[in-house]
């Protein structure tokens, strides 16, 4: 196994989920330049800018957010994203497994709305993200204004 089931990693993820928590996203990283085992990175409170800022472009990293929007004045939502990060100077062999160790990642952060496939940091810009949020979660209380 990977170790995305790590007790660190399950209590991070458990962290990011609770409503009495400020925590609002983990980072997961790969704890050497080869094989595939994964240990949590990095947790903070900050939301997806901070996750964002913390993504290393010679790596393969997996973060988990909670977002929280407001549909109009009196609602405010709360979705979860999974970011798959390839950053573009990762190394070819990890960039290429990536597609099959994302999977036991999403197992263990299994509560989210959408999957988020991030090579730059403007792929994760909180607009796009929110709007496609919004997308996923079904009613639109904008009338279609984003």
């Amino acid at each position: 196994m990977s170790g995305a089931d790590s007790p660190e990693i399950l209590a991070a993820y458990d962290d990011v989920r609770s409503d009495k928590s400020p925590t609002n996203w983990l980072l997961i990283s790969y704890s050497a330049a080869t094989g595939n085992q994964l240990v949590l990175t990095k947790t903070g409170t900050g939301g997806l800018e901070e996750l964002a800022n913390e993504l290393d472009d010679t790596q393969v990293q997996y973060g988990y957010v909670r977002v929280e929007y407001a549909n109009d004045a009196e609602s405010k939502r709360v979705k979860f994203a999974v970011v798959i990060w390839i950053g573009n100077g990762a190394k070819v062999m990890r960039k290429a497994r990536a597609s099959i160790e994302s999977g036991a990642v999403k197992k263990v952060l299994a509560h989210h709305s959408i999957q988020v496939d991030a090579s730059e940091k403007r792929d994760l810009d909180e607009k796009d993200v929110v709007a496609r949020l919004r997308k996923a979660g079904g009613a639109d209380y904008n009338g279609g204004r984003g």
